[in-house]
C-alpha cells in the first residue's frame, strides 16, 4: 500500500499543476476558476445520476487503460486500444440478437466472450506482424483502428442494420444478453467491478507469475530478454492478444451495459485515451482503476462546465494533455522513469521471431 501510495504522488502532483495551469488561464480570460471547478464537480459527481454516470464512462476507460498497460510493459507499444474495443463490441453486437431464450448468465460469459476473442484476435494480429514479419506495432495498430471502424460502419449499414430502422445501427441484444442496470434511471451495473477485479488480476499477473516477469524483463531488454532464452515472439504475440482481449472486453460490456446495440460511433475514442490514462497510472493496473475514475469524471463534468460556464469541454482534454507533459517533464529532470521506458525495447530482429 504504501508502494502505491509513492508512486500515486507523482502524477497527482502532475494533475495539480496542469489544473493550476488551466485555472490561470481561465483567470487571463476572466472566467472564475473556482466557478468553473464548481460546476465540473457538480457535473461529475454533484448528485447520483451524475455520480453514476462518471462511473459509466469511466468503465471503457479502465479496461481499455488495462489493454495499453499491460502492452506498453513489455515495450509494445499499443495505439489500436480503440479498435480492439471497437472489434470486441461488434462482435458482441453480432452475437446478442441470437441469445434470446438463454439464461441470463450463459448469455452474459457469452457476449462477454465473443468481445474478449474479437479483441484478442485484432491485438493478436498485430503482435503476430511484430513478431514474424518485425512490422512496427505503432503502425499496424493504428491501421487496424481505421480497419475496424470501416468494418463496424460496413455492418450497421449493411448485414447488421435493424430491419425497420433508417438510422444505422444494428438490432436490440436479447433481454438475457443484458447486464442489469441498478437504481434506475441511473447507469450502475457490475461491469465497474468486473473491471476492478481484471485490475487486480493484471496486477498479480504482472507481478507475481512467471509470464509477467518475462514480459516486464522484454520490455527492460528485448535482445537480453532473448539471449537468455525468452519465448520473445510468444510473448510478443500473447501480450497483444492479451491486451486485445482486454479492450474488446471493454467494448463487449458497452453493448451489455449502456447501448444494448451498435451504432457507427461506439467508442468516442477511449482508446486513445486510455494511453493517457495509462501513463498518468504509470502502467499500473491498479492505478489504471483510479487515473480512469479521474478522467470519467474530467469527461463527465464538461458537459455541465459547459452548460453553466460557456467553457468549451476541449478544456478537459488540455488538461489531461498538460498533465501527462508535466509528469514526463518531472520523470525526465529525475533521471529515470519514462526517459528511460521510451527508449528501452529496441526492435526485435528476425531471427528472434524464430521461436513462435
Amino acid at each position: 500500500m504504501n508502494a502505491l501510495i509513492r508512486a500515486a504522488r507523482r502524477p497527482a502532483a502532475a494533475s495539480v499543476i496542469a489544473l493550476g495551469a488551466v485555472a490561470l488561464a481561465l483567470a487571463a480570460l476572466g472566467a472564475s476558476p473556482l466557478a468553473v471547478a464548481a460546476d465540473l464537480a457538480a457535473g461529475a459527481c454533484g448528485n447520483w445520476i451524475a455520480f453514476t454516470d462518471t462511473l459509466a464512462r469511466a468503465t471503457p476507460l479502465v479496461f481499455c487503460g488495462l489493454a495499453v498497460a499491460i502492452a506498453f510493459h513489455g515495450a509494445l507499444w499499443n495505439i489500436g486500444a480503440d479498435g480492439q474495443l471497437v472489434v470486441g463490441a461488434l462482435a458482441a453486437g453480432a452475437l446478442g440478437p441470437a441469445l434470446s431464450g438463454w439464461p441470463h448468465a450463459p448469455a452474459i460469459v457469452a457476449m462477454l466472450a465473443a468481445g474478449a476473442i474479437g479483441g484478442a484476435l485484432w491485438g493478436g494480429l498485430a503482435g503476430w506482424l511484430r513478431a514474424r514479419r518485425n512490422v512496427n506495432e505503432v503502425i499496424s495498430t493504428i491501421m487496424l483502428n481505421f480497419i475496424a471502424a470501416q468494418l463496424l460502419s460496413w455492418a450497421v449499414h449493411g448485414p447488421l442494420m435493424a430491419p425497420a430502422g433508417g438510422f444505422p445501427a444494428s438490432r436490440k441484444i436479447a433481454a438475457a444478453a443484458r447486464l442489469h442496470l441498478y437504481f434506475p434511471p441511473s447507469r450502475l451495473n457490475l461491469a465497474m467491478a468486473f473491471a476492478v477485479v481484471l485490475a487486480c488480476a493484471c496486477q498479480l499477473g504482472l507481478f507475481r507469475t512467471v509470464a509477467g516477469f518475462q514480459l516486464r524483463a522484454l520490455g527492460r531488454n528485448r535482445r537480453a530478454s532473448a539471449f537468455f532464452g525468452a519465448p520473445i515472439a510468444r510473448l510478443t504475440v500473447g501480450a497483444m492478444a492479451l491486451s486485445g482481449a482486454l479492450a474488446g472486453l471493454g467494448g463487449a460490456v458497452q453493448i451489455s451495459a449502456i447501448t444494448h446495440r451498435l451504432y457507427e460511433t461506439i467508442s468516442p475514442g477511449w482508446g486513445y485515451e486510455a494511453i493517457a490514462v495509462a501513463l498518468i497510472a504509470r502502467l499500473s493496473p491498479l492505478g489504471v482503476v483510479p487515473a480512469a475514475l479521474l478522467f470519467g469524471a474530467l469527461d463527465n463534468g464538461s458537459q455541465a462546465m459547459q452548460r453553466a460556464d460557456g467553457i468549451s469541454p476541449e478544456l478537459v482534454y488540455v488538461v489531461q494533455a498538460l498533465a501527462i507533459l508535466v509528469l514526463l517533464a518531472c520523470d525526465a529532470a529525475a533521471g529515470g522513469g519514462w526517459r528511460e521506458m521510451f527508449y528501452r525495447g529496441a526492435p526485435a530482429s528476425a531471427e528472434e521471431g524464430d521461436d513462435a
